[in-house]
C-alpha cells in the first residue's frame, strides 16, 4: 500500500500531523508493506527567496491579530507539538520560501533519503535556531546530514529548474484531488485523510485502506483537524 502525504515545511500541522501519522503507522501490523511518499505543497507559491519575515509578524498581518494573540498561537502550537515528542521553538523563527526544499526533497527520493531529509527539514525549520530561508549552505549541511552528496545538493540548489516540475506537478495533482490545505494524506487512492488528525484517526484510515479496492473516500474524523492552506495556518487560540 502506498501512502503519499502532502505538505509543506513551514506548516506547523504538517509537522504535528507527520508524527501522529507516524505513531499510527508504527503500530499498524502491516507496516512494512507500506511505502510512504510524501509530495510538494507550497503554502506561498511564487514567493521570492529572500521575503523573509518573523512568524509572529506573518502572523499577525495575515490574521489581523495583535501580537499577544499570535504569541498565545504559538505556545499553544508548542504544546501540541510537546505531546506528541517534538521539539518547537515558540519565538523567533522566521517564514520564507520553502521552494528550495521541496526540490531537494525530490532529489533525495531519487536517492532513497526523502523521509530523513523531511524529518531533518522539519526539525530545523520549527525546533532549532538557524533559519533555513535562504541560506543555501544551511540546506547543503542538512542534506548531508541525510546522506546526501554535498556537491550534488549544492549542483540542484544552483540550478533553479533542477526538479521545478516535479514539485508543480505535485501541487497540480493536490488541486485535481481536491486538496486546498496540508498536511494531506492520501491512502493508496482510496481514502483521504485531511488535516492533523490523532493518531487514532491514521490508524483506521490504514486499516480501512488495507487490501480495499474502492475509490478515494474522506475518512470521517474531526473535520475540524487544524490545518494550512492558502489563506495560512489555523492558530490555535486556547
Amino acid at each position: 500500500m502506498r501512502v503519499e502525504i502532502w505538505s509543506d515545511i513551514a506548516c506547523p500541522w504538517c509537522y504535528v500531523g507527520k508524527a501522529r501519522f507516524d505513531k499510527a503507522l508504527r503500530d499498524f501490523p502491516y507496516r512494512d508493506d507500506v511505502e510512504v511518499v510524501h509530495r510538494s505543497f507550497e503554502l506561498d507559491p511564487g514567493r521570492a527567496k529572500d521575503d523573509i519575515q518573523p512568524v509572529i509578524t506573518m502572523l499577525t498581518k495575515k490574521y489581523g491579530m495583535s501580537a499577544a494573540q499570535a504569541e498565545a498561537g504559538e505556545d499553544n502550537l508548542g504544546a501540541q507539538a510537546s505531546a506528541e515528542g517534538l521539539d518547537y521553538r515558540t519565538r523567533g523563527r522566521d517564514h520564507g520560501s520553502t521552494f528550495d526544499m521541496h526540490r531537494l526533497l525530490h532529489f533525495a527520493k531519487e536517492q532513497g533519503r526523502q523521509e530523513q531529509l523531511l524529518d531533518l527539514l522539519y526539525r530545523a525549520n520549527f525546533a532549532e535556531e538557524r533559519s533555513v530561508f535562504n541560506d543555501d549552505e544551511r540546506l547543503v549541511e542538512l542534506a548531508s546530514a541525510a546522506g546526501l552528496d554535498t556537491e550534488a545538493v549544492r549542483a540542484v540548489l544552483a540550478d533553479p529548474g533542477a526538479y521545478a516540475d516535479e514539485v508543480r506537478a505535485d501541487e497540480r495533482e493536490a488541486a485535481q484531488l481536491g486538496a486546498n490545505g496540508v498536511p494531506f494524506f492520501v491512502l493508496d487512492r482510496k481514502y483521504g485523510v485531511s488535516g492533523a488528525q490523532p493518531a487514532e484517526v491514521f490508524a483506521r484510515a490504514l486499516t480501512q485502506a488495507y487490501g480495499e479496492p474502492s475509490p478515494l473516500k474522506i475518512v470521517d474524523g474531526n473535520n475540524d483537524a487544524d490545518a494550512c492552506g492558502p489563506d495560512g495556518c489555523a492558530v490555535p487560540q486556547h
